[in-house]
């Protein structure tokens, strides 16, 4: 299915999706290094506390929105006329990876509710490795939307 009316407005679909996409990524990398240095603090105290505004601050005032005007702007990108060539494979990957990133978010959401009820169980150096994931899938993202091998 695709909407006609989309087509003059397609440059700024575009434009409003990757400035989206830029503030999502930007909290997803952030988020996790927060959670890095959250670990090294004792709960409850003065520090936690603050990691726990900035957590909460960073995921509901820039990743949330981001994430959903990312999916919200793509769909229109999808549903213009011309964009997408449905017998292509790269889009089903691209689709795939950002499907993962909006799975992690989810995580990254839930994790910051255990530091919230000073219950977390992981390592800062599981968090360092989680902060590089967000990093591999926008290099499949990237690869799949501009090369379209």
């Amino acid at each position: 299915m695709v909407i006609s009316a989309l087509t003059p407005f397609y440059p700024w679909i575009k434009a409003f999706h990757v400035i989206s996409v830029i503030a999502w990524m930007s909290g997803m990398f952030y988020l996790p290094r927060l959670y890095v240095y959250h670990c090294e603090v004792r709960p409850g105290s003065a520090e936690s506390e603050r990691f726990k505004v900035m957590e909460r601050r960073l995921l509901r005032a820039i990743i949330n929105p981001a994430m959903i005007s990312t999916w919200t702007f793509g769909i229109l990108l999808v549903l213009t006329p011309g964009v997408i060539d449905w017998s292509a494979g790269w889009w089903h990957v691209k689709l795939a990876a950002v499907i993962l990133m909006s799975v992690l978010h989810g995580e990254f959401s839930r994790w910051r509710r255990d530091f919230l009820n000073d219950r977390n169980r992981r390592s800062a150096r599981f968090y360092r490795i989680a902060n590089e994931i967000p990093t591999v899938l926008m290099i499949v993202i990237v690869i799949m939307v501009i090369v379209r091998p």
